[in-house]
């Protein structure tokens, strides 16, 4: 490859080529040096002046999820409320024959709707006489139908569940939006999705990953969840077809259930399927909390604004401090890493608490991290430097839009809101960065998030005020987490680096956006994906 600026390990480097030989780096320098490495022979590609990277490596994403959504009643492009209703009616005629007759998707908005939560009337009138169940965008919440809730025998005298609620007309009977685990009411009721639909969406997902850049990804959910199984056999039947490409690890599933006294049994099992085929397990994913524009964020202070539900004024933490005090330094010790899921400061506390009760000799030996970290109390900032833990961003997401505006920001007041998404401080006090989608719930183009943590404005906005301006990061430490930061998290220590002897993952931007303005970082595309010397993006 020649006629490139390439970037890596958080710089720029001086050399304009590389040689890629069985499927390692095999030069970094000049082009002379590119061609007297790659040998006789050699196809020659040329960059055209774009930007070389490491292959980005997305630190939280749900593929398999997002390749079988993508096959269902898709709702992500919607603009409106009535987009979402016309394409649900659309997808129900078009698919007539789906088991059960269930109208299955999700992406949905909460902006869309006022106070974020759709009703069952709305649904009732596109499809009146099939079940609807569809989930929203943050897969914390879905919009069920008439039909739907009466099949799963949900109804007035229905209890909220202990980790989620039912949103309710005056009378008591289920509106139609389901928060949290209240969504499982409906979703076991729902066909399961078959081992067939989770490979052809591993698959659907890899085609579209790779299309990015994305070489390597972390499976932030992988178990029985949401209504889904659990995924990694989808992931062993690939990998032994020889159609995984992609270089994966993922996170089991910690059942919100779980008790102390199992918290050694669950490890234990955890343990035993860590080096699966296609899919290294060596970490546990604890869903703190849930997020703030329901209400279920777990805060130290109560929200601003009251729920008329009757909730949790503090939201909502699916685990105790107690069971988080056992299960963490037991994982740890059994060489399992923990993923956290904390949007909440509070969610945020516990979970470093967790982390402070384990062995440091324990903890140097994982790569615990906390994904999302949309409000982190400021005395919480050093903690993850003096502990070890990865800053997992989601960066896509720190930026004022209509969800921010309309839903979050009347919840957590002023004082909270610079709370947000601290990346620039994290990264000032040391903690180590890594970034990644949280697709499907959002885009999983690299560059897109990367613009945004450089400007903290959503890519194309030049007119909203950026969401604390002071947390935005440099291009090249944004960059280094996507891509180097990632990788280190993974476990991938031979990729991630543009460096002789390094595994051959790289992708080209069509364009250098060091020399443009910080403003179009999102204006970036992938042009070619190399995996492991192949080509398997572009040409």
């Amino acid at each position: 490859m020649r006629d490139g600026v390439l970037f890596s390990g958080g710089r720029l480097l001086e050399a304009t080529a590389l040689a890629v030989r069985d499927g390692r780096i095999a030069a970094v320098g000049t082009e002379e040096e590119a061609r007297a490495a790659a040998g006789p022979g050699a196809a020659v590609v040329d960059a055209a002046g774009g930007l070389v990277t490491p292959g980005f490596a997305d630190a939280h994403v749900h593929a398999c999820f997002g390749g079988v959504e993508a096959a269902r009643c898709d709702l992500t492009g919607a603009a409106t409320a009535r987009d979402c209703l016309d394409a649900i009616r659309a997808y129900a005629d078009a698919h007539p024959d789906t088991p059960g007759g269930w109208v299955l998707g999700g992406g949905w908005g909460m902006a869309l709707f006022s106070g974020g939560t759709p009703t069952r009337d709305l649904l009732d009138a596109v499809v009146p006489d099939r079940p609807v169940f569809v989930i929203n965008a943050d897969h914390h919440g879905a919009w069920a139908n008439s039909r739907a809730l009466a099949l799963a025998g949900v109804g007035a005298d229905t209890p909220d569940p202990a980790d989620g609620r039912i949103e309710r007309d005056a009378d008591g009977a289920p509106s139609g939006t389901l928060h949290e685990g209240a969504m499982d009411l409906v979703g076991r009721v729902v066909p399961p999705t078959t081992a067939a639909e989770c490979e052809a969406g591993v698959l659907t997902a890899q085609e579209y990953l790779l299309s990015l850049g994305v070489t390597a990804w972390h499976e932030a959910i992988v178990g029985e969840y949401a209504g889904y199984p659990d995924i990694a056999p989808a992931y062993a039947a690939l990998a032994s077809a020889g159609s995984l490409r992609a270089r994966v690890t993922g996170a089991v599933w910690v059942p919100r259930g779980l008790a102390p006294d199992g918290v050694d049994d669950f490890v234990a099992a955890l343990r035993a399927r860590r080096d699966g085929p296609g899919l290294r397990l060596d970490t546990a994913k604890i869903m703190v909390d849930g997020v703030a524009e329901n209400r279920t964020a777990a805060l130290h202070d109560p929200y601003l604004s009251p729920c008329a539900c009757g909730g949790p004024e503090r939201g909502l933490a699916y685990f105790g401090q107690d069971l988080l005090d056992a299960l963490v330094p037991a994982l740890n010790a059994a060489g399992i890493a923990a993923h956290f899921h904390a949007i909440g400061d509070r969610a945020v506390t516990m979970a470093l608490d967790a982390v402070r009760r384990v062995a440091p000799g324990h903890r140097a030996r994982v790569r615990n991290h906390l994904a999302h970290l949309q409000v982190v109390d400021p005395r919480d900032v050093p903690r993850f430097r003096e502990l070890g833990v990865t800053v997992n961003m989601q960066a896509l997401w720190a930026c004022v839009e209509e969800q921010m505006t309309g839903l979050t920001l009347p919840l957590l007041g002023p004082e909270r809101a610079r709370w947000q998404y601290p990346f620039g401080s994290l990264a000032a006090d040391g903690a180590d960065l890594a970034m990644g989608s949280d697709w499907p719930v959002s885009t999983p183009d690299p560059w897109q998030a990367v613009h945004v943590a450089v400007n903290r404005r959503s890519p194309g906005d030049t007119v909203s005020p950026p969401l604390e301006a002071g947390e935005a990061l440099p291009l090249a430490l944004a960059l280094e987490a996507y891509t180097a930061g990632s990788h280190r998290l993974l476990g991938f220590a031979d990729s991630g680096l543009l460096e002789a002897g390094r595994a051959a993952d790289l992708c080209v931007a069509d364009r250098n956006p060091f020399s443009g303005r910080p403003e179009d970082v999102h204006l970036t595309r992938n042009r070619l994906t190399v995996l492991d010397g192949r080509i398997v993006h572009g040409g």
